[in-house]
Order: structure tokens, then C-alpha cells, then sequence
């Protein structure tokens, strides 16, 4: 066999995976473009460890591991996604940058934290009604 064949078929999946990461919204095809990128991966590790001849296998034995790995991935990542449509109604990528804190350190949501800052202390508007 030929190292070119899957070598270009590898980068062909890279770039269509690499393509789904930054032009999808939706968090769910977003986790299944990373997962092509990391097929891409696996045969390129199972290609080299044909064309090496390796007695050793070692490059079955990391595309085992990097599945695994890659199991892993998905379930936690698929476990968060349905957290955050529950919560929010919406998997998309881009309405996720609400869940961010403020750079003044302020929770929008006063009734949440109390009207405190993100360290737990009191706004000064808050003190002055408490010592008067």
C-alpha cells in the first residue's frame, strides 16, 4: 500500500472536521467535527504504523488509546451540551458567550448572587444601605 493514499484521505477529513468546528453553531455537530478530526488522526497513526512495519504496533496501540480517549470526549462533552439546552433551551455555540462573567466582575442576574461581585463582596451602593 501506498502512504499517500490514506495520508490525503487523512487530510481531507482534517480539513472537513477543521471546517465543521469553525462554521458550525450548533454544539452537537460542532463535537462530531472534532470527532472527524480525530479519525484523521487515527489513520494517519494506523498508516505509518503499516508503512513503518513496526513490530511492536505502536501506532494501533495510540489510535486505541485516542479512541478511547476520544469516548471519553463525547460522552462529557454530550453530557454538558444537554445541560446547557436544558438550562438555556439552545445548543447554539455563539449564545453561549452569555454564560461569561463580566470583565468588571459584576453577575448580571443581582437576584442570584445577591448583588454581589464575583469575589462575594457587597457593591458599595449595597454597604451604604446597610450602615444606614
Amino acid at each position: 500500500m501506498h502512504l499517500a493514499y490514506p495520508a490525503v484521505l487523512a487530510v481531507l477529513l482534517f480539513c472537513v472536521g477543521l471546517y465543521g468546528v469553525l462554521a458550525r453553531r450548533n454544539a452537537i455537530l460542532v463535537l462530531m467535527s472534532v470527532e472527524l478530526m480525530l479519525n484523521a488522526v487515527n489513520l494517519n497513526l494506523v498508516a505509518f504504523d503499516v508503512w513503518l512495519r513496526d513490530t511492536l504496533h505502536a501506532g494501533q496501540a495510540l489510535t486505541l488509546f485516542t479512541i478511547a480517549v476520544a469516548a471519553a470526549e463525547i460522552g462529557i462533552g454530550l453530557a454538558i451540551v444537554l445541560l446547557v439546552y436544558r438550562n438555556r433551551g439552545s445548543s447554539d455555540v455563539d449564545r453561549l458567550r452569555d454564560l461569561a462573567e463580566r470583565p468588571d466582575g459584576t453577575d448580571p442576574n443581582d437576584d442570584l448572587t445577591g448583588g454581589a461581585d464575583a469575589a462575594g463582596r457587597p457593591r458599595p451602593d449595597q454597604q451604604a444601605e446597610a450602615a444606614a
